[in-house]
């Protein structure tokens, strides 16, 4: 019979603790659900949010909301801002240029 070196014992018993099991030696689990959750799913694309902010800006001074452009028109007349400071920008714009609107 032969006999086993203890310290060939020991290597293997050692090996054999450390060497991980068969389903944990696969990297990825995408074998089990190849499917990713619908939340999930745009988590790898990631738009580059400083572009994003700037085109949303550039949008926002082409498309100005009518009280944004009310309130320009009066800053640009002293009188309607004066009164503006007073009693409000909606209130000074209608006081100043709400009578002129062609009909």
């Amino acid at each position: 019979s032969r006999t086993v070196n203890p310290i060939n014992s020991v290597l293997m018993w050692f090996l054999l603790f450390l060497s991980p099991e068969s389903h944990e030696s696969m990297e990825s689990h995408e074998y089990l659900n190849p499917f990713i959750n619908r939340r999930r799913a745009n988590d790898f694309i990631q738009a580059d949010r400083r572009l994003e902010a700037i085109s949303q800006e550039r949008i926002r001074e082409r498309i100005k909301a009518p009280q944004e452009r009310q309130r320009e028109i009066c800053e640009n007349y002293y009188p309607c801002e004066a009164y503006a400071f007073r009693h409000g920008y909606a209130a000074a714009y209608r006081h100043y240029f709400g009578k002129r609107r062609a009909k």
